[in-house]
């Protein structure tokens, strides 16, 4: 997770429930149990150990790809 939207490569919306939160476009839904989802995340402690840098952002049309090279990582 970075501090900054121009440091990321993909912006992520938290949306409220799982159904809002298909396909590839940034909104996701997080569940409480692992076996649950669909992909896993882990957030690292420093950027450079991360393989995808994500944003959080307050509305659901601020999220997207910013880097779409990296679309593979969550497909």
């Amino acid at each position: 997770m970075v501090k900054y939207p121009n440091q990321a490569d993909l912006k992520v919306y938290k949306v409220a429930y799982s159904n809002q939160a298909k396909g590839n476009e940034g909104n996701w839904y997080f569940v409480n149990y692992s076996n649950q989802s669909d992909k896993k995340v882990y957030f690292t402690q420093y950027i450079n150990q991360a393989d995808l840098k994500i944003y959080f952002v307050n509305y659901s049309n601020q999220a997207g790809w910013v880097q779409v090279s990296k679309k593979h990582l969550v497909f």
